[in-house]
């Protein structure tokens, strides 16, 4: 019971958790996993296997592998000691595209779908992706009301006057369905805007973490959710063996081990767009650092 808990409690990756849509969704909703086709050479540890979470924002119509993709996690997972780390990437973080020049990162997406967009994040943090999954935010929504809601320890209070004009004050706030999306997806009401809503986004995970740790001893629950991944998932060029390595690697993860970061930079202006300018430096030693055991010390 405790390894099929660990798949679910990985929730620090927006993709992954949003896999887990409770029965009682209101239509089907698929996910996709990708397997990325690494170039020959890439220097990789074969025991730490990374997966990059897609928060896709695409609407009703439009095909969610060729949208720009909203949130972004890099997720490392060492399967010899349970360690993971979740490096969060900004955005409208400024970056080279292989084959399209500079653009925002998760434009790759749009440019060419997720195996662009592994190879992008891959480059900027030197490490290339395994697989890349994406999910729709409705997903995430329906997950968070599947689950009657969470709690995250907001550190300052903030408002939108689109999203959420009354706003959400400090301290440990409760937020449930869309409005838990909503805070993972404000920026300009944000102090350090695009960086900060990165954070916000790994609060939300941790609250679904705690929240799936405090259901999983409810008899038949966890059983419910792995038959919902298994229903709602779709996948590209992934084996059932590379299924199992995914599920042996979450399942073997320590939530003591677990940190996340947030790639940080400098906000600058391009053709009159604001964008964030990251620090490039950082995003490589963040890969170097969890190259090997999936560890970063220090943000």
């Amino acid at each position: 019971m405790r390894a099929i808990l660990r798949l679910l409690v990985l929730g620090l990756v927006l993709g992954l958790t949003a896999l887990l849509v409770p029965d009682s969704a209101p239509a089907p909703t698929r996910f996709t996993l990708v397997k990325v086709d690494r170039a020959a050479g890439v220097d990789v540890d074969p025991d730490v296997l990374w997966i990059l979470g897609v928060g896709s924002d695409a609407r009703p119509g439009e095909d969610p592998e060729r949208t720009r993709g909203d949130a972004l996690q890099m997720v490392g997972i060492d399967t010899r000691t349970g360690a993971a780390t979740a490096v969060g990437i900004p955005r409208d973080s400024w970056v080279p595209i292989p084959g399209v020049g500079s653009n925002r990162v998760n434009a790759a997406l749009y440019y060419g779908g997720p195996q662009l967009l592994g190879e992008t994040v891959g480059n900027l943090l030197g490490v290339q992706p395994d697989y890349v999954m994406l999910a729709p935010f409705s997903a995430l929504a329906n997950l968070i009301s599947g689950i009657g809601g969470i709690t995250v320890d907001n550190p300052r209070a903030f408002a939108d006057q689109y999203l959420h004009p009354e706003g959400w004050p400090a301290g440990k706030v409760r937020i449930n369905g869309m409005k838990a999306v909503e805070f993972a997806r404000v920026r300009k009401a944000l102090p350090r805007g695009d960086f900060d809503r990165s954070a916000n986004q790994q609060l939300v995970l941790r609250g679904i973490q705690e929240k799936i740790a405090r259901k999983a001893d409810q008899a038949g629950w966890i059983e419910k959710q792995v038959l919902s991944v298994l229903k709602h998932l779709k996948t590209h060029d992934v084996s059932p063996k590379d299924l199992f390595r995914i599920a042996q690697a979450i399942a073997q993860v320590d939530s003591a081990k677990i940190t996340t970061c947030v790639l940080q930079g400098s906000i600058g202006n391009v053709g009159g767009a604001s964008v964030v300018l990251p620090n490039t430096a950082d995003a490589k030693r963040y890969g170097d650092a969890a190259r090997d055991d999936a560890t970063i010390e220090r943000c």
